[in-house]
């Protein structure tokens, strides 16, 4: 597994692992069961801090994709395709949320929040 952090992007470095590391289990790129690299050796090879990495593998352990075995490790979990989508249902109302409740702060009315997401999820679903 390699995973490219990005030091410049507003996603914070933790959140960059935990994502890097649920594509590789989606994609099969991590199988069930398969070690997780430790803390400190995944630290070392990004050159960044053991307790960002520790951040990132209890993030995905609460979200159900890695168990710890205390002085053992960290291991994938195997995740069905419904827990996935649950998951990725349940991540993407709370983006949607503070989204829009960021823009109804600003002043951005309902017709025009509505107009901007139909905008993008054209964009985003005729690119594909």
């Amino acid at each position: 597994m390699h995973i490219i952090i990005n030091h410049s992007s507003m996603i914070p470095i933790y959140e960059q692992i935990v994502e890097a590391i649920k594509e590789a289990i989606l994609s099969n790129q991590l199988s069930p069961n398969e070690a997780l690299p430790s803390v400190r050796a995944l630290s070392k090879e990004l050159k960044i801090s053991a307790l960002t990495v520790k951040k990132a593998y209890d993030f995905l352990e609460k979200e159900g994709y890695t168990t710890t075995v205390h002085g053992k490790g960290s291991y994938v979990l195997e995740v069905s395709q419904n827990e996935v989508k649950e998951n990725c249902l349940k991540e993407t109302e709370e983006l949607l949320s503070r989204a829009i409740e960021k823009g109804k702060s600003s002043g951005i009315t309902y017709q025009e929040m509505q107009d901007m997401l139909s905008l993008i999820m054209e964009d985003v679903y005729d690119s594909h």
